[in-house]
């Protein structure tokens, strides 16, 4: 057999070339993309369960029962029409509240790495008190009172 060889136009070698250093760029801006998240070193968050919270007369109320809130050193992300918060199970009678709101850019706080909040977007990281225990968040998150009452938990908004 013999070989035949096909003459390639400037053209199509130009578009082909283009074609190729597009794909590798495209690979490496998604790679990049995937893996490990700026919010841990290995990537290892969890996302936070999430309830929805009942607003009314500047209180929020999360159900404990049958939801993630029922065994102490737990948390969830609790929804309502007054804003986002994560709630944590620090005793059986006892509960933190805070603001949901990652004050870096304003993204919300859905993962944890055992007992830290963990941001998403890019990785700021908040105690259970929500004092900053690693950037870029510039400040704490506030905290709320909370009441506990018949498996019931109030957030004083």
């Amino acid at each position: 057999m013999s070989e035949t060889t096909v003459p390639v136009s400037r053209r199509q070698f130009c578009a082909g070339a283009c074609q190729a250093a597009c794909g590798a760029t495209f690979a490496t801006l998604f790679s990049a993309c995937g893996g490990s998240s700026p919010t841990s070193p290995g990537g290892m968050t969890t996302t936070l369960g999430k309830v929805a919270g009942q607003f009314a007369n500047s209180r929020v109320q999360v159900s404990v029962a049958g939801s993630a809130l029922a065994d102490v050193g737990s948390a969830v992300l609790v929804e309502s029409i007054a804003g986002v918060f994560l709630l944590a199970r620090t005793s059986e009678t006892a509960f933190t509240a805070l603001d949901g709101v990652c004050t870096h850019q304003g993204c919300t706080i859905s993962d944890a790495d055992g007992a830290t909040f963990v941001c998403p977007c890019h990785g700021s990281r908040y105690n259970r008190n929500g004092q900053v225990t690693g950037g870029p968040a510039p400040a704490s998150l506030r905290q709320y009172p909370t009441t506990f009452t018949n498996g019931v938990v109030t957030i004083n908004v």
